[in-house]
């Protein structure tokens, strides 16, 4: 990865710098970020299985959800936890850009998984990341991330049959020097 802090975009209005690697001691260690949304922006349905995930407000308004239960929101310094294991989404709940810090902990492969996935939304104009980077993504990374929106018929039936026409079409040798999945 690239030296501390840097910054990735996926081109549909949110902003993700990574600040560094922390060693926290007891709390372990944990990668810093700060992130900036516009308003609505934000990821799906998601989880990670084995981190703790935290967004500190420093400005705006987020709205967040854990899967099945109501939406939630939370404003200028307050903190949202999600636990490892535990589908959630967040947004801009505001009307200005949201601005929050926050930690992903364990590291693990976060800071990959995201830059790819940021930069393959960039090159679909902010919209879904493309279909062979994200059948690649979510087989090979699948013990650490997960997208609830994608039906689990299809990533474990259909991703599989992407990953072979996109090893044909040589989809994958941008992948050549991805780290290895963390099992856990």
């Amino acid at each position: 990865m690239k030296p501390y802090p840097y910054t990735i975009e996926n081109g549909g209005g949110e902003r993700l710098t990574f600040c560094g690697v922390v060693s926290g001691g007891k709390d372990g260690t944990r990668l810093e970020a700060e992130n900036r949304a516009e308003p609505g922006a934000g990821p799906v349905m998601h989880v990670h299985r084995l981190q703790e995930e935290a967004m500190v407000v420093k400005v705006g308004k987020i709205g967040y959800q854990l899967l099945g239960q109501e939406p939630r929101y939370a404003g200028e310094g307050e903190t949202v936890i999600f636990a490892p294991g535990v589908a959630h989404r967040w947004w801009n709940a505001g009307t200005t850009e949201l601005w929050c810090t926050g930690w992903a902990k364990p590291p693990l492969n976060t800071e990959y998984f995201l830059t790819v996935l940021f930069e393959s939304m960039k090159q679909n104009r902010g919209q879904r990341p493309g279909l062979f980077d994200l059948a690649f993504l979510l087989t090979r990374y699948r013990s650490e991330f997960g997208l609830s929106a994608i039906p689990t018929i299809v990533q474990r039936i259909v991703f599989p049959v992407v990953i072979l026409v996109g090893s044909a079409l040589g989809k994958y040798r941008k992948f050549k020097d991805a780290p290895q999945p963390v099992k856990p």
